[in-house]
């Protein structure tokens, strides 16, 4: 199953924020291996990304991208993305 969050952390406090990344610290490890698994999260909040990549060990059949808006050399923005290691 795919499972989607946009921007999870709006309005949440601090502890409410470590709760989350946690909780799916624990979702993503438990179901890493499963082939049907996908999760995509919408975020600008870096410290939320952080605890996520400090919570979760890369390992298995896992793949992190990152996808940012970059001015290119005409100065318009083209997404640009990264496989986060």
């Amino acid at each position: 199953g795919i499972l989607a969050l946009d921007e999870p952390t709006t309005n949440l406090d601090v502890e409410n924020k470590h709760s989350l990344a946690h909780a799916l610290a624990a979702i993503i490890k438990e179901r890493m291996d499963e082939s049907s698994f996908q999760l995509i999260i919408i975020t600008h909040d870096d410290e939320f990304v952080e605890l996520l990549r400090q919570n979760i060990q890369v390992g298995g059949s896992a793949v992190y991208y990152e996808v940012k808006r970059e001015p290119n050399a005409e100065g318009k923005y083209v997404s640009v993305i990264s496989k986060l290691v």
